[in-house]
């Protein structure tokens, strides 16, 4: 998962030295079916309450096939309107947790839980006055609701538009939940869906979004001028990319559009290791990595990551979508030149401090040392 808005403005708390992720065996409250293919996983809060931001998301772990696996979902939960922590899943085609969880979690379990992260997040402030016009597609829904229950709840002259785009109306994630607040909030949320296939009765929009849809849909939502307005976007790959050729057609400035990525990356991956390799000179180089109060020694091959190795001989470092998106991995390189995969995750104010990927890292020199926490 990738980058946050207005996180070049907040202030950076530096999290304490060799202090490693927390992790919670949170029980299953309730499970909700949304949709045929997509669940809500609601978690009760323990007696020590998490605290988390909107946008951010949860990484579950449990054991499928013998094997422990690790995934990241986003929290639909607003810390400022919701008791518990809730987090939506949708199936896909071949992926290993998505389907494991609705065919054998149940509620009154418990499940191994990494802390909340992320920085698709801002900062709520009672006097702001803004609009966010988010874009969505299916299961990239669920950090938008996060963050439009806080925006409405804390920023009384805020306003929210969603243009969210779905396979057919079945496929709706929260649609009574958005029907009731656009009720009960008048006026502060503008929701318009767009349907791949649409019933024949349909009155809204269809297809896939262009640059004449996009028009038309700027003249149903508010137009508070570019200094007060926002624009988000998390959903499948080809949509987010599609939406930043339409924004840019529209002269909207990149410093004023954000992005949260579920893409997990792998299509290109043995390719980018091959590139490493080559440009490694097939070297293993030894890499030191303190974490959690221990100093590590690896050796690392040049067409295996920093992570790969690290959990290969037993040592337990914090990682979630190893894709290089959610930085779950993240850490310092205080010494050595580590060449990354795949940047995305990273500001660059974090990559000029010296921040790298351990799941998408590969040593460049034989000094590379890297603090974890």
């Amino acid at each position: 998962m990738a980058f946050g808005f207005f996180k070049k403005t907040e202030k950076k708390v530096e999290a304490p030295v060799n202090a490693g992720p927390h992790y919670y065996d949170l029980k299953v409250k309730n499970i909700i079916q949304e949709t045929k293919d997509a669940i809500s996983i609601v978690f009760e809060q323990p007696a020590n309450k998490i605290v988390y931001k909107s946008g951010q998301f949860l990484t579950l772990i449990t054991s499928v096939a013998g094997k422990e696996v690790r995934r990241a979902y986003s929290l639909n939960s607003s810390p400022f309107t919701d008791q518990d922590l809730s987090v939506t899943i949708k199936r896909v085609d071949l992926g290993l947790m998505s389907n494991w969880l609705p065919d054998n979690l149940k509620a009154g379990e418990t499940m191994k839980v990494m802390e909340p992260m992320g920085h698709f997040t801002t900062e709520y402030k009672a006097e702001n006055k803004r609009h966010l016009i988010m874009f969505a597609g299916g299961s990239g829904i669920t950090p938008m609701m996060s963050l439009i229950k806080s925006t409405l709840a804390q920023e009384s002259e805020s306003i929210c538009s969603l243009i969210y785009c779905n396979r057919d109306i079945d496929s709706i994630i929260f649609k009574d939940q958005f029907e009731k607040i656009q009720i009960t909030d008048v006026g502060r949320l503008h929701v318009i869906h767009v349907l791949d296939n649409a019933p024949m009765n349909w009155q809204g929009y269809s297809g896939l979004l262009n640059h004449d849809m996009l028009i038309k849909l700027f003249e149903r939502i508010p137009n508070w001028g570019l200094e007060k307005t926002t624009y988000l976007m998390c959903g499948p790959e080809g949509m987010m990319k599609n939406v930043d050729t339409l924004l840019a057609a529209q002269n909207i400035p990149k410093e004023k559009i954000f992005k949260e990525s579920f893409v997990q990356g792998t299509i290109d991956k043995d390719v980018k290791k091959e590139v490493t390799a080559a440009s490694n000179e097939k070297k293993d180089r030894e890499v030191t990595i303190r974490y959690d109060g221990q100093e590590f020694k690896i050796m690392v091959a040049p067409d295996r990551t920093i992570l790969e190795t690290a959990l290969d001989q037993g040592i337990d470092l914090p990682y979630s979508c190893q894709s290089g998106l959610c930085t779950a991995c993240r850490g310092k390189a205080l010494s050595g030149k580590v060449k990354l995969d795949e940047e995305e995750g990273l500001s660059q104010s974090e990559k000029d401090e010296g921040f790298v990927l351990t799941c998408v890292g590969h040593p460049m020199t034989d000094d590379v040392v890297i603090e974890i926490g």
